[in-house]
Order: C-alpha cells, then sequence, then structure tokens
C-alpha cells in the first residue's frame, strides 16, 4: 500500500513537471509569431489612425499652441490668490468671422463672434484655417466665402490660475467636420512649484481607437504611451526616472513595453539596471535574450529626460530561443514614426486647443 502511495505520487510530480516544461517550451516557441503577429496588429491600427480626419486635425500644429495658451499672456501681477476661468464663463456659440485686422496679436474676439447661446462652449471655423493655422490672422477677400464647417464642442472646461504659482487645467470636448464627429479630446494638466508638472491627455478617434499619453516631472519622471481599442492595449510603454538631489540627472528605474501580448520589463537592481525580460501572455521567456541600447538615429535633443521607443531614443534587440535576432525598429518599420508623430501631438496642446484657450482668456480679460 505505501509502495502503491509513492508510486502515484511519483506519477502526479512527473506530470506536473512534463506540463510546466511542455507549457514553457509552448511559450517559448511562440514569442516569434506572438510578437510578428503583435506588431502587425499594431501596424494595422496606426494605419487605421493616420488615415482618419482626428489625426490629420492631431497632427496639424501651428503658433497657436501652449500649454495653456493663457499662462503666457501679459497681465498685471496677481497675489497669492488663484483666479478661474469656468465653462459657464464661456459658454455659447462662437463662429468665425473673417475680419480685416492689422494690429499685431489681436484678440481673437475680432475674429469669433458669439451667435447665441449654450451650455457647452461651441467653437466653429472653417477646416482650412485648422489645416493651415498661419492663417487663421491673416485676412484675405476669400475668407468672406469660407464655412464655418470646423466645431469643437467644449463640455467640460475648468482653469485655475497664478501667475507665480502655476495652474490647473481641465478640459474635454468633441470635434466634428462637416456634421461627422472626428474624436473626442481631453486634456488635464496642472504645474506648481512645489508639485512640478503633470499632462494628462486622451483622444478617442471615430473609428474606436484611443490614444492617450501622461507626464510628470520633479524628481520622478513618470511617462506614459498608450494605444488600445475596445480596451486592449495594442501598444504601451511607460518610463520611470528618479534623481536623488536638484542636480544630479535623472536615472532610469524602471522600464516597460507592451506590444499586444508581448511585454518587455526593465527593473533596477542593488547596483544597475537589471538584464530585461520578455512575457507573452505573463509567461517568461527563458530562453530569449532582450537588449536594451540608445538609438545611434535619435532625432531627441541631448538635454530630453526619456529614452523611449516613442520618442525615438531606445532600441531594443530580441534574440529568440532559435538564435534569430529581430528589433522592434526592425518589426514596426515606418509605424513607430507614426506613433511619434501621434504621441507628440497628444503631448503638444493642440491648434484646436489653442483656439479655445485664447477665446477663454480674451473673453476673461474682457470682462475684468
Amino acid at each position: 500500500m505505501k509502495t502503491k502511495k509513492i508510486y502515484l505520487a511519483l506519477l502526479l510530480l512527473s506530470v506536473i513537471a512534463w506540463s510546466c516544461t511542455t507549457q514553457n517550451e509552448l511559450s517559448n516557441s511562440s514569442l516569434k509569431s506572438s510578437i510578428n503577429a503583435s506588431a502587425q496588429s499594431l501596424t494595422t491600427a496606426m494605419n487605421s489612425i493616420t488615415s482618419t480626419n482626428g489625426y490629420k486635425i492631431l497632427s496639424a500644429q501651428g503658433n497657436l499652441t501652449g500649454q495653456p495658451m493663457m499662462a503666457k499672456q501679459s497681465v498685471a501681477a496677481f497675489d497669492s490668490t488663484y483666479n478661474q476661468i469656468l465653462l459657464a464663463d464661456v459658454a455659447g456659440k462662437w463662429n468665425y468671422k473673417a475680419a480685416l485686422f492689422n494690429k499685431w496679436s489681436p484678440s481673437l474676439l475680432r475674429f469669433f463672434l458669439n451667435a447665441g447661446t449654450s451650455t457647452d462652449m461651441v467653437v466653429s471655423l472653417p477646416e482650412s484655417k485648422v489645416k493651415q493655422p498661419w492663417t487663421l490672422l491673416h485676412y484675405v477677400a476669400a475668407d468672406t466665402t469660407l464655412v464655418n464647417n470646423y466645431v469643437i464642442d467644449v463640455s467640460k472646461y475648468a482653469y485655475h490660475f497664478n501667475r507665480f504659482l502655476g495652474w490647473d487645467y481641465d478640459m474635454a470636448s468633441n470635434i466634428s467636420v462637416s456634421g461627422t464627429s472626428v474624436g473626442d479630446l481631453a486634456i488635464q494638466s496642472s504645474n506648481s512649484r512645489t508639485a512640478g508638472y503633470h499632462f494628462v491627455s486622451g483622444f478617442t478617434f471615430a473609428n474606436g481607437y484611443v490614444a492617450s499619453a501622461s507626464y510628470t516631472s520633479g524628481d520622478t519622471i513618470i511617462s506614459t504611451y498608450n494605444i488600445s481599442k475596445a480596451n486592449t492595449t495594442l501598444y504601451e510603454e511607460k518610463y520611470t526616472a528618479i534623481r536623488t538631489s536638484a542636480t544630479s540627472r535623472h536615472r532610469e528605474k524602471q522600464y516597460s513595453l507592451t506590444i499586444g501580448n508581448v511585454q518587455i520589463v526593465r527593473n533596477a537592481g542593488p547596483n544597475s539596471l537589471d538584464s530585461a525580460k520578455v512575457y507573452v501572455s505573463g509567461v517568461l521567456q527563458l530562453h530569449s535574450v532582450v537588449k536594451i541600447v540608445t538609438d545611434s538615429t535619435s532625432t531627441v535633443g541631448s538635454t530630453d529626460d526619456e529614452s523611449t521607443v516613442t520618442k525615438n531614443s531606445r532600441t531594443i534587440q530580441i534574440t529568440f530561443d532559435d538564435g534569430t535576432t529581430t528589433t522592434i525598429k526592425a518589426l514596426l518599420g515606418s509605424t513607430i514614426s507614426d506613433i511619434s508623430t501621434l504621441f507628440a501631438s497628444i503631448r503638444q496642446a493642440y491648434f484646436a486647443t489653442g483656439i479655445v484657450d485664447w477665446i477663454a482668456w480674451d473673453i476673461y480679460t474682457n470682462k475684468k
């Protein structure tokens, strides 16, 4: 009887060991197919995103960018009291109208007239003025024939600010062109001497894809870039760096890159950064090697505080268990450039937001 129990126990251990070995071999053999399939899905997603009017609107940048724009305006000195502009202060319909006005930096209210009441702040202007932002404040006779087919419907707006102490900003809006929604834009940002700078922004495209970015500065830098659809992550990159004093450089503490069901993770060890590890659907790949290096073709300035694939300043090399090697750049090709452009737009203030903020600021100062 005792011998039988020992035999059964050994058989059970053998089955468990065989199962674990088989699962590990399967997971390792699937890394190459998984990363290729995930890269292809991401490329398909980016091709779909870049073909949308929402992406074209986001990538249209002009001189009206800023964070937020009115924080840069020259106004009378503030005391320690925070001022505020709320949605109720700027609600209404504001329509573009061509105006012959040669004064430098004129009030946008010379070009946007109050056309009615609304609980939201609804700004309408010609699409051509968005795609060619430098023409917004430059009058030509043909402007009188333009149609205000580009609409920004702002449903949330709150801006608390002090010229010397910082700001807190929160807005949400829908953007439509010729009566068709191209996406929803939401931005939150804050800046203060004590808490540093914080920024979160997301754009939901009409085809269901969502791109979001966040960034926090200070002694700890945290940046996150994410592309998803239907709550499924297609791409996510997280970077965390810390500094021990105000004069020291930030040093990477944690890094991760997720493409589909493949995740690469690197953490700081006792003396330096540990070697990166790669997972497929949460299963560690024991026979694959990942190396993270700085990209020699980086377009990021030497003062930049992030080293990421998104910002073209990091190259990741993967050696599979069969000995073959590839890089994330080789897998994604030009898709990396599309991702960089997308998040560069999201990390900056949009042209559309600049118009909303400028009008809001002019309304505020005209009431003072």
